[in-house]
């Protein structure tokens, strides 16, 4: 009689393969699932909105894949693809947890962090393909289209690694300035303007998600500290940009403003304006029939929207019209419930402020034209007053026809009227559509002029105004080709401190250009930036390093800069500098290292490897992964153990 034995081991068997065959269709329906989910997210933040759909985009390529192994999900299946299965389960787990972040966390936090969030993708990319490196297609009963597909997508991966965002370096740099304790443009209008516009932060529902995802992200990190505290004031002119008067504050003592907020509880909503949630006092209507406190909605329109806060509807008319059935329901109730309306200061009507504004821009205009100079010189400068206050004014000065006489007004003989002019054309060109006009009308090439020959103020607004009218690609071109490159470089050498920083700010801006980067090696910009490496009472390394970081991409740059006592140099800030001088000298060190061992040998002879070590451990996150780098680097060029 034979043994029972090997009938009970071929029953354990089958069980065991059911089992695996089970949690195999399991894992492959979470993965699945797990897509799915990802592929409806659909607010990523801008600053890392084209890395997310671009994963998104490669991780559908995994359908095809899924359901082919959910086909044979029946047949037996080894170790190595149950393996496969729950690695890749871990990779994609991974990305949904990043793009999930990406797509509901504080836009401020991830433009700051953008690098370390760079580095994430780069985490996530790593580990997808270590989870499909392995995979036993043939056991999985893969077919070999879906194979090469897939194979594909791993290619895609390897080369998204290599890429740099030119837009996060553009934003990076505006929020150097705005974060930045000593310098004096931190507060400047038109940076947060552009600041806010890049980061969507525009509207009030936009402002009023960003205080929540800021909200969550105290709690995940344990409570304030100096970067919480950094976003919630520059939140804060946000609010402010948009009407919105309170202080940003998500766990400290409450505000006056929050306690009438506590007691608005009890009034009827329909009594609330839907900006403030306060009481109204002149309730007005606006276009789409909503209603609206009158200084809260005016406050909105004058910041250049023209939308309905609560619909987002398009307004057809900006009229506001009193609302006073509301407004007589609204006194009823306060002497019902012994309520006392909160004292306002009266205005007058924005109908008749608006059109008495716009007749006043319109006289401004033509007055630029004048033949007599004192009224031409009185003229400019109100305009330039104007422009400065609010985007309204900007646009209305621009309808109006004043950007032609403002550009004329350039090559007026009297260095006062150009400074003023140039100012006036640096405070329009914070509006995107002017920034094409002002470029048609000619004004770059009156604008370099100024930077040569003007006063020390009108060169400084003139390198702000090449700064903010080369946001716009086209214009990058026409600066360079228009020769406004080395004014911008003698400013970087002889200008005041201030001149110096606008400077500074104009080149790096162009140099994301790679013309404009030969363009600026030639015109000298080395010595300069590496004289201000070394003038630490300027304040400038970052700048310095932020733009040799560009150059040292082209080989020209690379030719120049790469030199024994620059490399000293580097050392001497990655041994000493801030966090941020070191993370950017790392960065410049390790592109020259990539191009030149030699280099790599030099930096170690002066002694780097020990602080790089220290940074790589406790640095920012961008200098942990580039000093991480550079150590990796040197050990391939066997320089170190």
């Amino acid at each position: 009689m034979e043994s029972p034995i090997p009938t009970d081991l071929s029953s354990s068997e089958v069980l065991r393969d059911c089992e695996v065959a089970a949690a195999a269709a399991v894992v492959v329906r979470e993965l699945m699932e797990v897509i799915e989910t990802v592929g409806s997210y659909a607010g990523f933040r801008k600053t890392q909105r084209k890395d997310c759909l671009n994963l998104v985009r490669r991780l559908k390529l995994l359908v095809p894949l899924l359901e082919e192994i959910k086909d044979q999900v029946g047949n037996p299946l080894g170790v190595s693809g149950m393996d496969s299965l729950v690695s890749l389960k871990k990779a994609l787990l991974g990305a949904k947890k990043l793009l999930k972040n990406c797509n509901h966390g504080s836009k401020i936090y991830l433009a700051m962090e953008s690098e370390a969030v760079l580095s994430r993708f780069h985490g996530v990319y790593d580990k997808l393909n270590q989870a499909l490196d392995g995979m036993p297609y043939d056991e999985l009963g893969v077919s070999v289209e879906v194979k090469e597909q897939v194979e594909l997508m791993r290619m895609q991966l390897k080369r998204a690694k290599r890429r740099t965002d030119t837009q996060d370096m553009e934003l990076a740099m505006d929020m150097m300035v705005v974060f930045s304790k000593t310098d004096d443009r931190n507060a400047d209008i038109a940076i947060l303007e552009r600041l806010a516009n890049k980061l969507e932060l525009h509207t009030i529902a936009d402002l009023k998600a960003e205080t929540a995802a800021i909200r969550k992200l105290v709690k995940h990190r344990g409570g304030y500290n100096e970067t919480v505290q950094q976003i919630l004031d520059l939140l804060g002119k946000f609010k402010l940009i948009v009407g919105i008067d309170e202080t940003v504050s998500l766990d400290g003592p409450i505000s006056t403003r929050t306690l009438r907020r506590c007691q608005s509880s009890l009034i009827p909503n329909e009594f609330l304006c839907p900006i403030t949630l306060e009481i109204m006092t002149d309730p007005v209507i606006v276009a789409t029939g909503q209603t609206y406190e009158r200084e809260s909605i005016t406050k909105w329109l004058n910041s250049n929207h023209r939308t309905c806060p609560k619909t987002g509807q398009t307004l057809d008319h900006l009229s506001l019209a009193p609302n006073f059935a509301l407004r007589n329901l609204i006194l009823q109730w306060c002497e019902k419930n012994n309520f006392e309306l909160p004292k306002k200061d009266t205005y007058p009507s924005s109908d008749t402020y608006s059109a008495d504004l716009m007749e006043e821009i319109s006289l401004l205009v033509k007055d630029l034209s004048s033949s007599h100079p004192n009224v031409r010189g009185d003229a400019v400068m109100k305009i330039r007053m104007l422009s400065k206050e609010n985007p309204e004014n900007r646009i209305s000065i621009a309808n109006t026809g004043g950007i032609p006489g403002l550009v004329q007004l350039l090559y007026y003989p009297d260095s006062k009227i150009q400074e003023h002019a140039v100012t006036a054309l640096l405070n329009l060109s914070i509006d995107e559509t002017n920034k094409r006009l002002i470029a048609r009308e000619g004004a770059i090439k009156a604008i370099i002029e100024i930077l040569q020959n003007g006063t020390d103020e009108a060169r400084e607004n003139s390198a702000a105004a090449l700064f903010s009218l080369s946001m716009l690609n086209e214009n990058k071109i026409l600066v360079g080709n228009f020769n406004g490159i080395p004014p911008l470089v003698s400013l970087l050498q002889n200008g005041t401190i201030r001149g110096k920083k606008d400077a500074a700010t104009a080149l790096f801006n162009l140099s994301l250009n790679q013309a404009n980067k030969s363009k600026a090696i030639k015109a000298g910009i080395i010595p300069p930036l590496l004289r201000l490496l070394d003038d630490k009472n300027l304040d400038m390394v970052d700048e310095a390093l932020s733009i040799l970081l560009l150059l040292v991409s082209h080989p020209e740059g690379r030719n120049e800069i790469g030199r024994l006592s620059f490399v000293e140099t580097l050392v001497g800030i990655i041994r000493s500098g801030t966090p941020k001088n070191k993370e950017c000298a790392v960065s410049v060190l390790l592109e020259l290292g990539l191009n030149n061992s030699s280099l790599t040998l030099a930096a170690l002879q002066f002694g780097v490897y020990e602080p790089l070590r220290e940074i790589a451990i406790n640095g920012t996150n961008r200098a942990q992964r580039k000093a991480n780098s550079l150590l990796q680097h040197m050990s391939k060029c066997e320089h170190i153990p």
